[in-house]
């Protein structure tokens, strides 16, 4: 029977790992992520999960066990928050090199400088081109279905790619919502059993990881780039019968909140989304016409989802909660992704970023009548001021 529970992201995450039936695990603590590890820990000495605990002696570790097991056909699951995210940078090319389905929680939180707990998340934003499905949760219940919805595509025969599920440090990894979590015979029905042809069998001998000549790599590298371009056709169609079977509708790659009759965008991702709700409802109240586009997945970046959403609009604004140092706009790595989604439109709207969030800074109400403030301003002008403002240390608009 389904039941609805008042649960961390963390607690949601080790959930959904349960549900899944996971084989292999493999741990390391860094905060805000460890107590998703602390809870699937228990489930196994207490018999509820019966899966392969492993602990790593570092991240580059957890992964390495995540790759032999995935190569052998297991269903796997682990995961890290910020320099643990970077330590195992190594090993996430050949897992996706490989095409094996790993699954890796991430909470993010800052790197060192300044290394603080929360929401930043630039952590795995520098892992976005490694070839794994990324994404990320409002909440604790985004939280679960994520991490169901990212096995059944990144397992899926057409596809068969590894997986980051991430949640901000602590606005989501540690403070409990509403999480309706199913019916086991749900996730059986949805998430059907890991079956892969290319896993490694004594009697189907193949090589994983060999060196290869210069012209082999084209073709290696072409069939990576032609899964992750497969992605959004599958994720079409696990959202959709994620919705039949559990009963929670989601948009696959773009969130849109009331943007029909908008003239100012807020474009977000992650649990400042929710903050975000609440001060356009009071800016709408006030009479600005403000909407949000909140984004679900990072990669594969849903071009043709985000010029729709964003095309009605006269003036953008990206919260950018991870940093991009000497970039196009000094600023973060969104703006870019949206640029190019918008560049073909016959009409583009304004662009501008607000950098917030970093180093796990709460982004208050007031910060987002402050970016309401200068897009207004952009309008106005016909022109944006600046490619990027830092919130809380700029003039409002």
């Amino acid at each position: 029977m389904a039941k609805e529970v008042m649960i961390s992201g963390c607690a949601a995450s080790a959930q959904a790992a349960k549900y899944a039936k996971v084989d292999v695990i493999c741990s390391y603590p860094i905060r805000p992520y460890t107590a998703v590890m602390m809870e699937l820990a228990k489930m196994v000495a207490n018999g509820e999960l019966d899966a392969e605990f492993i602990h790593g002696e570092g991240e580059h570790a957890q992964l390495s066990v995540m790759y032999g097991a995935a190569a052998c056909g297991a269903r796997t699951f682990t995961g890290s928050s910020g320099v643990g995210v970077t330590y195992a940078y190594e090993v996430y090319s050949p897992i996706s090199g490989a095409r094996l389905p790993v699954q890796m929680m991430i909470a993010d939180r800052t790197l060192d400088p300044p290394g603080d707990f929360g929401s930043e998340h630039t952590d795995v934003f520098c892992a976005r081109d490694m070839g794994w499905i990324m994404g990320w949760a409002e909440n604790p219940q985004e939280a679960f279905d994520n991490h169901l919805i990212n096995y059944r595509v990144g397992e899926d025969p057409r596809i068969y790619l590894p997986q980051f599920v991430c949640q901000d440090g602590y606005f989501v990894s540690h403070i409990p919502g509403k999480v309706v979590l199913p019916d086991q015979k749900q996730v059986d029905e949805f998430l059907p059993p890991l079956k892969m042809d290319h896993r490694l069998d004594p009697k189907k001998p193949i090589s994983h990881g060999p060196q290869i000549r210069p012209d082999q790599g084209d073709a290696l590298e072409l069939a990576r780039a032609i899964a992750m371009g497969e992605v959004p056709k599958v994720v079409k169609e696990a959202v959709d019968d994620f919705g039949r079977i559990f009963g929670r509708k989601y948009s696959p790659f773009v969130e849109e909140y009331m943007l029909d009759d908008a003239d100012l965008a807020i474009f977000i991702q992650g649990a400042h989304a929710a903050t975000a709700r609440t001060a356009i409802q009071k800016m709408r109240k006030q009479g600005v016409k403000i909407g949000m586009a909140k984004l679900r997945f990072v990669r594969p970046w849903p071009t043709d989802a985000v010029a729709r959403a964003l095309s009605k609009v006269k003036a953008v604004g990206v919260v950018e909660t991870q940093t991009s140092y000497g970039g196009a706009t000094q600023g973060g790595g969104l703006m870019f992704e949206v640029c190019t989604s918008l560049y073909d439109l016959p009409q583009r709207p304004l662009v501008t970023s607000f950098m917030a969030g970093l180093g796990g800074e709460v982004v208050k109400i007031e910060d987002f009548e402050s970016m309401a403030k200068h897009l207004t301003k952009a309008i106005q002008d016909g022109k944006v001021c600046k490619r990027t403002y830092w919130i809380g240390f700029e003039p409002e608009g």
